[in-house]
């Protein structure tokens, strides 16, 4: 298949993902938006590289992976057979994992020949989010230069992370040979000294791989949404700028057009919304984008998970809407109801005065719309608020898209944030320094663990402002926010062992385990894997002193009634969910309805947050649902 320059819009019966199948590359990356599909396109292409007698290799560099999920077997940070498809293998780099491993390289050789309180702090130089964003990066290039690896298969396939995070682990190769060309500056996030010199080798030879166009190709994967082909758009432009520019896009769950046997049948609000919105995303595709191969795969009525779903991903629409037809004279599947509208958690919010709200979960389930519906009818009743967001990829002006009286937008930049802290640090620390005393400063500064750092002042300053107004943080997708979190767990611990038992103090980490002064919204859609997610997050605040205080099912369509055969057999397979998120994972729940109106704009948020959203299924007036966790 020829990919055209303009895709045949939205129609997925004649178009689908094909080339870069018949001629894939050594190593296949797929990035994008969190939720977009990436995990399911890229293990999609690695059966189907099995089944052509390929010996293949699964990575996932997510934070949050859920490889293992999708077929049903345990997979960690190790490399496994995976035992319903010959010829794969597959590992997920495991963050914590992988900072335990590289921690005992760099202390087990000095236990027992240093003190131990030099040992001690050693590790807990070792223990942040920077330690951890190395050690899992190292495991990556590993992958790209080890000999024994590389000589095991024929091709490797990456289900990266969400795009910022992606972009930082595409680009750290470089950045940490730039930052040791220049000197040797601070090595504490690398190990030893004399390691330096092999750590450089190994950063170039990655560098090289990725920027090869006969080694490499990067398949840029975006939902039909103005707001995802934007962001692979931007994606493709800051990859092309570090030399890779082998990239291909694939728009993924576009819903084919109406499969009727009379013409005269009253066409679905739903899902004519639903088509008209990706219409007008596809026609309004980024000039970049089109340059590149683009091509399109449709919006499946079945959860991805299990080879044989797998194996139909790549088909036609034609056979999955087939497989629905059966149900599409059959009565509406039994709908979820509204729950309570946002306004209703935002009643509650609102009656404190003032504090934090922050949203959370995996990327692609609706963060920033939830942040800033909850911002703008804050700010509607008359209340100051400040809406921010700690997500490099996150575009909150964007959604708002207006004024709002009483509404601050902002975003925590990392560039722009390091560039504060760096001249903090040298107004501070380079005060009595000498040329070559702020030279050295400098180039410490200059170290990528910087940015880590500097985005969790900026954090903590949020969390301060909070004291005195309502402040709503739209976060990055789950792994970057708990890599913040736990620089804020970090920074806690620092400052309990300086005050002592008897010390007087709070931190960024106690507002945050606060519910008087923090009330954290964990966002989800009703789908087997964002729940799943979802849980393992609570899970993880839980163990961080963090009680998550609602959760917002976003998207609902069990909640839109729909009538169109593929959306009500998504419908259904909501529903399950939505039971299970009923059943004991949420204390208060909200359950946000699938709208053929695109939610941006001040009026269009606050009808989202009041439930009554265009072709939403009702008005959204019942009260908060409380139930025990």
């Amino acid at each position: 298949m020829t990919a055209a320059a303009r895709p045949a819009a939205a129609d997925p019966r004649k178009v689908f993902v094909n080339s870069f199948l018949d001629d894939p590359a050594r190593y296949v990356f797929f990035t994008g938006k969190g939720g977009v599909g990436k995990t399911s396109l890229a293990c999609a292409t690695a059966v189907r590289l099995c089944r052509a007698g390929a010996r293949v290799l699964l990575v996932s560099t997510d934070p949050a992976s859920n490889v293992g999920q999708v077929f049903g077997q345990r997979i960690g940070n190790r490399i496994v057979e995976v035992g319903v498809v010959p010829g794969l293998s597959a590992m997920e780099i495991e963050p914590d994992a992988a900072a335990e491993a590289y921690r005992e390289r760099v202390v087990g050789p000095v236990r027992g020949l240093l003190p131990e309180a030099e040992i001690t702090a050693i590790t807990e130089q070792l223990s942040g989010s920077c330690t951890t964003e190395i050690a899992s990066f190292n495991e990556f290039t590993a992958l790209l230069t080890d000999p024994g690896v590389m000589g095991g298969y024929d091709h490797i396939v990456f289900d990266t992370a969400p795009t910022g995070h992606t972009i930082r682990l595409l680009t750290l190769p470089g950045s940490w040979t730039d930052f040791l060309e220049r000197g040797k500056g601070d090595a504490s996030c690398l190990g030893p000294m004399a390691g330096l010199d092999k750590q450089r080798a190994v950063y170039a030879d990655a560098v090289a791989r990725l920027a090869d166009p006969a080694t490499t190709r990067l398949v840029l994967v975006a939902r039909p949404q103005t707001s995802s082909l934007d962001e692979i758009a931007r994606t493709s432009a800051e990859l092309a700028d570090v030399g890779m520019h082998n990239q291909s896009v694939v728009v993924n769950g576009v819903l084919a057009g109406p499969h009727r046997d009379d013409d005269d049948e009253e066409i679905d609000p739903i899902a004519e919304g639903f088509r008209q919105r990706q219409r007008e995303a596809l026609d309004a595709m980024p000039d970049a984008l089109r340059r590149l191969p683009v091509e399109t795969v449709p919006l499946r009525p079945e959860n991805l998970v299990g080879v044989p779903a797998l194996e139909r991903l790549f088909e036609p629409a034609e056979a999955s809407t087939a497989s629905v037809h059966a149900v599409a004279g059959a009565p509406a599947p039994h709908t979820a109801p509204l729950s309570a509208p946002l306004s209703d958690l935002v009643d509650q919010i609102e009656s404190d005065g003032h504090g934090l709200v922050m949203t959370m979960g995996k990327g692609g389930v609706g963060k920033t719309t939830v942040a800033a519906a909850v911002a703008v009818e804050l700010a509607a009743r008359g209340n100051e608020v400040h809406l921010t967001t700690t997500d490099p990829a996150a575009h909150l002006t964007d959604t708002v898209a207006g004024e709002v009286p009483g509404l601050t937008v902002s975003r925590i930049d990392p560039e722009e944030a390091s560039a504060d802290y760096r001249r903090r640090v040298v107004r501070g620390k380079g005060a009595n320094l000498d040329e070559a005393g702020l030279a050295a400063l400098d180039e410490d500064l200059r170290s990528p663990c910087t940015e880590e750092v500097a985005v969790f002042q900026a954090f903590s300053g949020v969390i301060h402002e909070s004291r005195h107004r309502f402040v709503v943080v739209d976060t990055a997708p789950t792994g970057h926010t708990l890599l913040l979190l736990d620089a804020t767990g970090s920074y806690h611990r620092e400052i309990a062992r300086q005050m002592g038992d008897g010390g007087r103090f709070t931190t960024p980490l106690m507002r945050l385990q606060d519910p008087a002064q923090t009330k954290i919204l964990i966002v989800t859609l009703a789908e087997t894997t964002p729940v799943l997610e979802a849980a393992a997050l609570q899970a993880d605040l839980r163990r961080a002193g963090i009680e998550p205080w609602a959760w917002v099912v976003n998207n609902a369509l069990a909640a839109s009634g729909t009538t169109d055969a593929v959306l009500r057999r998504r419908a259904e397979l909501e529903n399950e969910q939505l039971g299970a998120v009923r059943g004991g994972l949420a204390e208060r729940l909200s359950v946000v309805p699938y709208s053929a109106e695109d939610p941006v704009g001040p009026e269009a948020l606050r009808r989202l947050a009041s439930g009554s959203a265009s072709g939403a299924a009702g008005s959204g007036t019942a009260t908060v649902e409380a139930m025990s966790s």
